[in-house]
């Protein structure tokens, strides 16, 4: 029997991908050439930590929170959810408490927002703060969303961001999963170990997995 795929849920980085509005863009640009050094080319890139699918840190919105090195790797790989919450106008208690999420450790939430790498959008269905502590008491230590953010793209509160962090669930964002199918994944979603990282862009990849895990 062929082995399940590994399917790619990660934002391609290109030097015209979209990013947050006043943010530094992603850029590439070969620094230096095989010509130029009789051997390799050479790449050089500048982005912003939050450009494409990416993790934040708590240090994103909070000046005492742990950076991208503090953080458990672990988190970010395991067992995955994916459910379609795409029909809900609201991402609330109420909206998840239609799903089954028994022994879900990490949720992956495809809303109705098309996820368009090139495209940063002006509007997202963000999640309501009060989700985090329903998550928690439930084993999820893992939240995943197919937009730019959890919160309303103009917050400078972030309340979803500091009741998630407050509830120990950590935050991936930009996911593509417009194409993947409701279920449960095996997931890989590592950080970079940036010692003094706000956040950290991300390869995010699922495979489909029949057995239940943790």
């Amino acid at each position: 029997m062929k082995e399940t795929e590994w399917i790619d849920i990660s934002q391609p980085l290109s030097n015209n991908i979209g990013h947050w509005p006043g943010d530094t863009p992603f850029q590439y640009e070969t620094a230096f050439t095989k010509k130029e050094t009789g051997s390799v080319n050479i790449g050089k890139i500048v982005t912003s930590l939050h450009t494409g699918t990416h993790v934040d840190a708590p240090f994103h919105f909070d000046d005492d929170g742990e950076r991208i090195i503090d953080l458990d790797i672990n988190i970010f790989i395991g067992r995955a959810r994916i459910i379609d919450v795409s029909a809900f106008k609201e991402i609330n208690v109420a909206t998840l408490s239609q799903f089954d999420l028994s022994g879900v450790t990490r949720l992956l939430l495809k809303t109705a927002v098309p996820n368009q790498p090139h495209t940063f959008p002006e509007q997202i269905i963000h999640l309501d703060a009060q989700i985090a502590p329903y998550l928690q008491a439930s084993g999820v230590k893992l939240i995943g969303v197919d937009v730019p953010s959890i919160d309303p793209l103009n917050s400078k509160e972030m309340p979803a961001h500091h009741a998630f962090h407050h509830h120990r669930i950590h935050i991936l964002e930009n996911i593509m999963i417009d194409t993947v199918e409701p279920g449960d994944y095996d997931l890989i979603a590592l950080p970079l170990p940036l010692i003094e990282g706000d956040g950290s862009p991300v390869r995010a990849v699922l495979r489909r997995c029949s057995e239940k895990g943790r």
